[in-house]
């Protein structure tokens, strides 16, 4: 006979998400359950974030060393350890894990059971012979890598990202197909730890990115020695472990070339599969659970939130979609998600950091869009480091209320969180101007492009004539 577990939330998922849930309601002494059927932390801690971070971390030191003549520091030559590059990546992601532990959650007071989670009906979840029921449920099972039915494909060894982080030898000619966030990074810091890479890409790289940053990156690449292929049009791929190639249409770019791996980085698609969502009355599509801006799915007892929702894929945004939950399920408060000041990152050097409207969208939804532009090279930190590739941009609306940013160069993702947090008060461009920053840093890039917003009313005649009335009095 089953045996039936009656609590006030049952999370499902322990990836960023599901935590963020789970420990601040048991915090807040509601009683939980957490189901996990693979691994706590999540993609972010075993196969994303962390990991991916550790890599592009080794791979920058590598290329600041052969760079470091520019500052008249000679290093006579950079040799790549790739098993302690590995230690290094695992040894992150060690020191993260006791935090998102089962024995720190149950310490907790968080009932945590391994498993696989369906839903039986609207109010009810199957663990094996035990049933859970429960007040509210909170859907957190993340995404998984999405492959592109490429002809071939299947018969090939390929990598995605929930795999690329288990190499132990450092590929000799890497491939890439897909040139969002995932496919960049990889590529700089293949071809920074001593890889040959060719990156596919079936548009232009960085394709909901500003147009100037994605140019900027794609240079930058291309310096290091990343072959880039945009809008190409894969039409099969074929070989075997060691000897991959990859055919385009009406092209002969990479005829007769083969590359040794392959890494398909082309998204995310939402684990959805398996929980029973059809029994539960729970809405979803191929781009994953349909919810409303608190986080509500068709059974306004279940809420979804993080990567299965399929928008905002981040850990950041799905701890802000978790608050949102716990504010709509435990205080019944009628919180709303905030998307138009969440930021986003691509972690490539120079990082490319951006919130709120891009220059297009801004154009489409706003009259009167004026956009502030400051070159990076332009501050003394970048003179005085040497770096001098990248841009701040900021687009406000024609009473000075601030859209949206991109910031490329060293550290603007440290910097983005700024114009988010004035997005989110509705600020104008003057609020950045009156910041009073350190000097010298980065983040000067973004006063001195607010800065441009003051340039018609400074060269307007009323603004002479009232410092040569203000003149007359001494």
């Amino acid at each position: 006979m089953a045996s039936i577990i009656r609590t006030d939330i049952c999370v499902i998922g322990a990836g960023a998400a599901g935590l963020s849930v789970a420990s601040s309601a048991a915090m807040l002494g509601v009683p939980v359950v957490l189901i996990e059927s693979r691994r706590m932390g999540g993609d972010c801690l075993n196969t994303g974030c962390v990991p991916s971070k550790a890599l592009l971390a080794a791979a920058k030191a590598a290329q600041h060393a052969r760079e470091a003549g520019r500052l008249g520091v000679r290093v006579r030559s950079v040799a790549i350890d790739r098993m302690a590059v590995g230690a290094h990546v695992r040894q992150a992601i060690a020191e993260i894990a006791p935090i998102d532990s089962i024995a720190r959650y149950r310490a907790l007071g968080v009932e945590v059971i391994e498993g696989t989670a369906q839903f039986i009906d609207a109010r009810t979840v199957a663990v094996g012979d035990r049933r859970i029921q429960a007040r509210r449920f909170v859907i957190a099972t993340g995404a998984a890598a999405s492959v592109p039915p490429i002809p071939g494909l299947a018969e090939v060894p390929y990598l995605t990202h929930e795999t690329i982080f288990d190499l132990t030898e450092t590929p000799k000619r890497l491939a890439l197909i897909g040139g969002g966030p995932i496919g960049l990074e990889m590529a700089q810091a293949h071809r920074r730890l001593g890889s040959e890479v060719t990156l596919f890409e079936a548009k232009r790289i960085a394709g909901r990115e500003d147009v100037d940053a994605a140019r900027l990156i794609g240079r930058a690449l291309e310096r290091e020695g990343v072959r880039l292929i945009e809008f190409a049009r894969i039409r099969s791929v074929r070989g075997a472990a060691g000897a991959i190639q990859i055919d385009l249409e009406g092209a002969h770019l990479t005829r007769g070339q083969t590359f040794t791996h392959l890494l398909i980085a082309t998204g995310r698609r939402p684990r959805v599969e398996g929980l029973g969502l059809e029994a539960a009355g729970v809405a979803y599509d191929a781009g994953g659970i349909t919810v409303d801006a608190g986080q509500r799915t068709s059974n306004r007892r279940i809420y979804a939130v993080g990567d299965v929702t399929g928008a905002a894929q981040f850990t950041h945004a799905a701890a802000h979609q978790a608050g949102v939950v716990l504010r709509n399920a435990l205080f019944r408060l009628p919180a709303r998600r905030d998307e138009a000041s969440m930021p986003r990152v691509t972690y490539t050097d120079p990082e490319i950091a951006a919130v709120g409207l891009g220059e297009e969208e801004a154009r489409a939804k706003h009259h009167g869009v004026q956009t502030l532009r400051w070159p990076l090279g332009e501050t003394d930190r970048a003179r005085a480091e040497a770096r001098h590739d990248g841009f701040a941009k900021i687009l406000i609306d024609r009473k000075g209320r601030i859209l949206g940013a991109t910031l490329v160069g060293p550290h603007a993702g440290e910097t983005i969180g700024l114009i988010g947090l004035a997005i989110r008060q509705k600020l104008k461009a003057g609020a950045l101007i009156d910041l009073i920053l350190p000097y010298p840093t980065y983040a000067e890039a973004v006063r001195r492009a607010a800065l441009n917003s003051l340039a018609p009313s400074l060269r307007s005649a009323w603004t002479g004539r009232i410092i040569r009335f203000l003149r007359m009095f001494g």
